[in-house]
């Protein structure tokens, strides 16, 4: 006679026994799926699929049975062992009493059994269960289509639907008509993405119940013992087992411990934090620690790269939840904020309230995380979130940083200054650690044998950390000039060397003398350089940017101001939050434009230009950095700005004996010029700026490359006589004097 496997038990229909000495997810996996066929088998015979007097037709239309190692065939030989369908009965019931003791051994062992845990995860009834094994049978062995193409009388159909489930699984209509529930968008298979219905390319369903069922491939994969991630999830997200502990991180004492309270409170690790500050901050890494000290792995979710991919926001929320439920997982959101913008709820999509309904009953932690403060409609109470803020660290705190994150085995210059460092740059902790890999790389390229790491090589690595966020709404100004480059009054020379030692000593003063703790806000320097175009505004801002070894970023406004209520504020919150990580020098060119004068409000576009002005004086206390306005006119900017100053310098037009000085300065060494060239007559006669003269020069130095290759007097005053004509001014004799005719030629 013969037989088929059970676990490796084998044994005719009738006497199935199981082997007691195996027992892991893939024996009770196993031992499932021939309950569940025997069901099948059971509905076919009782609906007439089947005739077991009929031994020619059940030989030309066998019914295939899996087992651990073989598949066996019901041949005549077979089905003579069955009398009638209560030997099958039998069989269910001897193999359902071997499987409950198999679920108690392997409780008692530790062994997850994956069949049960998706019934226990996902609150599955038994019929629930029977649809998923019905449904894994042609996913472990195509072979086994054969035996629902034989029932639906249709070789192309090869898949279960859900009339056929229906039918050979329920004893009546009242059984049928309740069993429905299981397909229904409401039911645990369809809400959790258990199963798919769908239909074939071949054939149209008439009706809903003619639809073929699918296993999910994630949960096929699932039951038979894979932990890959969902493939519909790899291209924003990954599953990590963190190896940080609470002690790696820079967090006080007081709030990691609060972190763990907070956590384990009851018992329960199910807790909602939102993790808020600037990218690099800690938040991804503080939920690494506290998953470690939790036993939990994390899956981290990009945001950004979910909103890009090919899924709806819906679908994609629902999949990260199941797969956190799978792995047992900790969930870490990054850029939250992305899912509860304008846009979202603008097309119609209600994200914030479908997150809160999953997170509602998740069981592990959860981290929401974004750059600014989430504000929620609802949060179930359940799971209000714990709100935490991440900051800049602290000066004390990026000394610590910077002396921890250094690698043991590099070559460190004697001049390697961590203070300094720390009081320059308010890098964040990420940004600190990725300087060190760029420091390496310019000492590797510098010196390939020795790598000796020196203070420009981490001033350098400081600077592009800083550079990766501001250049898009900003311009980096190219800071070439010194002191000795600029000309102007020796009391405006002062102001400027006064403003770069409130940078330099930001330290010593607010830290160590303790004025940082008589002032909650307005820590930063505010500077208006205000004066006629060409005076040296931007130039001292670079040589400002030099002596104190930062970077300038000139404000493209362009680029910040909008049309659009909000978008404006929305751009200037963005550079100064991230001008912030690097101590930069920000530079409002032509800032009149932005920062005018309030004025009375009598329509509406006055009372949003006099929000954005209010908006930037708030920012402007809030920035610790300097901030330089830079005006024309300083006449037309708002009296507010002028209070909240720390200097005010006034760039004159340059009085003749600086115009001299200008035009002296303005010949490189290389430069072939005349001996017949009269700078004093120069700077005498014209009255301009030091970008006016730039200006003459250049275009004189290209006349003499024209004539003959040496700058001489006729070059700079045909030159002086472009520069007067593009300026507005009359090129009169009195200015021109003795050289007057070469203007009239």
């Amino acid at each position: 006679m013969t037989h088929f496997n059970a676990a490796k038990g084998y044994n005719r229909v009738g006497e199935i026994s199981i082997n007691h000495g195996l027992r892991n997810n893939l024996d009770y996996l196993q031992t499932e799926l021939l309950r569940v066929q025997l069901m099948l088998f059971r509905g076919a015979l009782r609906n007439g699929l089947y005739d077991l007097s009929d031994k020619g037709s059940l030989e030309n239309n066998p019914f295939i049975f899996y087992g651990s190692d073989s598949v066996l065939s019901l041949t005549s030989d077979f089905v003579t062992g069955i009398d009638n369908i209560g030997d099958i009965d039998k069989s269910i019931i001897k193999l359902e009493s071997e499987i409950a003791i198999i679920k108690k051994e392997c409780s008692h062992s530790g062994i997850t059994l994956r069949l049960y845990e998706l019934q226990r995860l996902f609150n599955l009834s038994p019929l629930d269960i029977d649809i998923l094994l019905i449904c894994l049978l042609p996913e472990i062995d195509s072979r086994l289509e054969k035996n629902f193409a034989y029932l639906h009388d249709d070789i192309t159909r090869k898949l279960p639907t859900i009339n056929l489930i229906l039918k050979l699984l329920c004893l009546t209509l009242e059984e049928s008509l309740a069993a429905k529930a299981s397909f229904t968008p409401e039911g645990p298979l369809l809400r959790n993405n258990l199963i798919q219905l769908s239909d074939l390319p071949s054939f149209q369903a008439s009706t809903a119940g003619a639809r073929f069922i699918r296993l999910d491939e994630r949960i096929s994969n699932y039951l038979t013992g894979s932990d890959r991630i969902d493939n519909r999830l790899k291209s924003f997200a990954d599953i990590s087992k963190p190896t940080v502990t609470l002690k790696d991180i820079w967090l006080a004492e007081d709030i990691k411990k609060k972190l763990i309270m907070l956590t384990r409170r009851d018992g329960n690790t199910a807790a909602v934090f939102h993790f808020y500050g600037i990218t690099g901050t800690g938040k991804h890494t503080t939920a690494g620690a506290v998953c470690n000290e939790l036993k939990l792995p994390l899956l981290n979710i990009d945001i950004r790269r979910m909103v890009s991919a090919d899924i709806f926001p819906e679908k994609a929320l629902a999949l990260i939840f199941r797969e956190g439920l799978l792995l047992k997982a900790a969930l870490f959101f990054n850029r939250t904020d992305l899912l509860l913008n304008r846009e979202n709820t603008m097309a119609g999509l209600n994200i914030q309230d479908n997150l809160t309904s999953w997170i509602k009953n998740y069981p592990h932690l959860i981290v929401l995380s974004s750059e600014t403060q989430l504000e929620w409609d609802h949060f179930p109470r359940n799971k209000a979130p714990v709100y935490m803020e991440f900051d800049l660290p602290d000066y004390e705190a990026r000394k610590k940083l910077w002396s921890s994150t250094a690698g043991l085995d590099i070559q460190l210059a004697k001049d390697i200054d961590y203070e300094a460092l720390a009081n320059k740059f308010q890098l964040t902790p990420g940004q600190i650690s990725e300087v060190w890999p760029t420091a390496i790389s310019l000492a590797s390229w510098r010196d390939p044998h020795k790598c000796l790491i020196t203070s420009d090589d981490l001033y350098t690595a400081c600077r592009r950390q800083s550079r990766q966020r501001l250049t898009a709404l900003t311009h980096l100004v190219s800071a070439r000039y010194g002191w000795q480059d600029i000309i102007l009054p020796q009391d405006q020379k002062e102001q400027l060397k006064e403003i770069c030692n409130q940078i330099k000593y930001r330290q010593t003063v607010y830290k160590d003398w303790g004025f940082g703790h008589k002032l909650t806000r307005g820590k930063g320097v505010n500077a208006i350089f205000s004066g006629p175009s060409g005076t040296g505004k931007t130039m001292a801002a670079e040589i400002m940017g030099n002596e104190v070894g930062i970077d300038v970023y000139k404000i493209d406004l362009s680029a910040i101001v909008s049309k659009y209520i909000g978008e404006t504020e929305k751009n200037l919150d963005r550079i100064f939050r991230e001008g912030m990580t690097a101590n930069a020098i920000i530079f409002f060119d032509e800032a009149d434009s932005l920062f005018g004068k309030r004025s009375e409000v009598h329509d509406s576009h006055d009372r949003y230009a006099n929000i954005e002005v209010s908006y930037l004086l708030q920012k402007m206390d809030d920035y610790d950095g300097l901030i330089i306005l830079a005006t024309n006119f300083r006449k037309n900017m708002d009296d507010a700005f002028t209070r909240r100053m720390h200097f005010v310098l006034e760039f004159p037009m340059p009085e003749e004996n600086y115009r001299h000085l200008i035009w002296k300065s303005m010949f490189p060494e290389k430069a072939p010029v005349a001996a017949d060239i009269d700078l004093a007559f120069l700077a005498r006669q014209f009255t301009i700026s030091g970008g006016n003269i730039r200006n003459i020069v250049l275009a004189a130095a290209f006349l003499a490359a024209q004539d003959g290759g040496v700058i001489n007097m006729e070059h700079l005053i045909r030159a002086t006589r472009r520069e007067y004509q593009k300026i507005g001014r009359l090129c009169t004799e009195s200015d021109f004097g003795r050289y007057f005719e070469i203007v009239k030629a």
